[in-house]
């Protein structure tokens, strides 16, 4: 396949910028630069577990339970679609998986909203970087369905967890 060719921005003046009229990449280019920036993206919802888990663990068994299905359970199912959605695009296409990070939460003196927030901050950077993602002219040009779809799913999956956590802080040993 031939390089494709993505033209020069032009400046408020309508002139070209300073780069080459063009920049040639590969499609196997392409797609590993989609496959780094969902590897990106899944990691940090790895890092978001890795605290939810941990702010788990410092909480009675009834705040545990709530933990766990408003935060836990949907970020977890995010991360596993993020991790799929990335193996396939990559086998379909015959690039190498995924090595995804086991992140550590952090000292366990960051206490259950350190934790949290942790876990927020961690999810807001996924949401960046899938919306980058999504965004670009390559998920369309060396991107397919399948991956379009994975990356809206996580989206959705991931996108309530924010105003979740921040009711669940604020209602936290009520």
């Amino acid at each position: 396949m031939p390089p494709m060719r993505v033209a020069r921005l032009r400046t408020s003046e309508g002139k070209l910028g300073p780069y080459p009229s063009t920049m040639a990449y590969t499609s196997v280019e392409a797609r590993q630069q989609l496959l780094d920036g969902l590897t990106e993206a899944t990691d940090n919802l790895a890092q978001a577990l890795a605290s939810l888990g941990a702010a788990y663990e410092q909480l009675d068994d009834q705040q545990a339970d709530r933990l766990e299905e408003q935060l836990f359970r949907p970020a977890q199912r995010a991360y596993g679609r993020a991790k799929r959605t990335h193996g396939e695009f990559a086998a379909r296409h015959g690039l190498p998986g995924g090595e995804f990070k086991a992140p550590s939460p952090g000292a366990p003196s960051t206490g259950v909203k350190g934790f949290i927030e942790k876990a927020v901050e961690a999810v807001s950077r996924a949401e960046t970087e899938l919306v980058a993602l999504q965004d670009s002219l390559m998920t369309i040009e060396v991107g397919d369905p399948d991956l379009r779809s994975g990356l809206s799913e996580v989206r959705v999956l991931i996108h309530e967890l924010p105003q979740r956590a921040r009711r669940f802080v604020r209602t936290f040993g009520r």
